[in-house]
């Protein structure tokens, strides 16, 4: 068994791209694309007097609000360009929550696993397993660019 797929397995529902898959897909999203290198980052939230700004590398994404930046943040980390964003801002903060979380555990159980490693094979395994999440998130896909509104309406009668 890979060490990617032990972390995995521990896991579980905990899994980055299963929230993913299983908690944010289903939802009514919009797509979002943001021009980060295609490996693990490092992302930055900022305060500006312009607001608020996630910063990766030298590139700068305006952000509404914190959680939209902690949301964002997780994939930039992971080097995702495409991915989905809850259209209810009210669902983006647990969310962020949750992914964050998941983010970190798994670095944490890589850290684990890989202790009497050299930091080479460190950095190599940790890049795998980075490369295992963003592959599964592109593989769940971002979705539409604006969510679909198809719903019945009552018109007046005049």
């Amino acid at each position: 068994m890979d060490l990617t797929d032990e972390i995995k397995s521990s896991l579980g529902d905990e899994w980055l791209p299963a929230i993913y898959t299983e908690k944010v897909r289903p939802q009514r999203t919009r797509s979002i694309h943001i021009d980060v290198p295609t490996r693990e980052n490092i992302a930055e939230i900022q305060y500006t007097l312009l607001g608020i700004e996630l910063k990766v590398g030298k590139r700068r994404f305006a952000c509404p609000d914190l959680a939209t930046a902690r949301y964002l943040r997780v994939f930039a980390r992971a080097g995702v360009l495409d991915f989905a964003i809850p259209y209810d801002i009210t669902k983006i903060s647990p969310l962020a929550d949750e992914l964050e979380t998941a983010w970190q555990r798994a670095g944490i159980l890589a850290a684990e696993l890989t202790r009497k490693e050299s930091d080479q094979a460190k950095k190599r395994f940790r890049n795998k397993l980075v490369k295992v999440m963003r592959t599964e998130i592109e593989e769940a896909g971002a979705g539409a660019a604006m969510p679909e509104f198809n719903r019945e309406t009552r018109q007046r009668a005049n």
